[in-house]
């Protein structure tokens, strides 16, 4: 898989685990203590984000960083 097809896959990911939080993503943005353009480069493949922003992330949405980086198919 080529790096800009696993930041659009990682970012499809974390927005569906954010929508299954019923949350937006202003909200999620707040939780992680990132402006919400930030969030949106994330979840539209625009950026890739370093460990410590995913797992910042999977703290917010309560879930295992497995289930965040998992996007391989």
């Amino acid at each position: 898989m080529e790096k800009i097809n696993f930041q659009i896959a990682l970012g499809k990911r974390i927005r569906q685990l954010r929508e299954e939080k019923n949350m937006s993503q202003a909200e999620l943005a707040l939780l992680c203590n990132f402006e919400k353009s930030n969030m949106n480069r994330i979840e539209t493949g625009k950026t890739c984000p370093s460990s410590f922003t995913l797992y910042k992330i999977s703290i917010s949405l309560e879930v295992k960083l497995s289930e965040i980086t998992n996007v391989i198919e």
